[in-house]
């Protein structure tokens, strides 16, 4: 019986950390960020793939572009949410 509980208790752990919505957060805000940084180093590496499964990192670049403000406001937000609340 204890062996049942002990891995129903490790699917809950593995089950909320899937579906956690401040790390995906995170990562949404890291990808943009990265997106952003790599085309402006190398712009063409993304710009030849507009479209498709690999269009999703130009859009991402697009969003850090056009919305810089507010992206430098989530990642202090996330920043600060992290530090001090986790």
């Amino acid at each position: 019986m204890k062996l049942a509980l002990a891995s129903y208790q490790q699917i809950q752990e593995a089950h909320s950390a899937l579906f956690n919505f401040q790390s995906l957060l995170t990562v949404v805000l890291l990808l943009i960020c990265t997106c952003t940084y790599i085309r402006g180093l190398a712009p063409r590496m993304l710009d030849k793939n507009k479209e498709g499964l690999l269009g999703v990192f130009w859009k991402f670049a697009r969003i850090g572009e056009r919305k810089s403000p507010y992206v430098a406001v989530c990642c202090i937000a996330m920043a600060v949410s992290i530090l001090f609340f986790t």
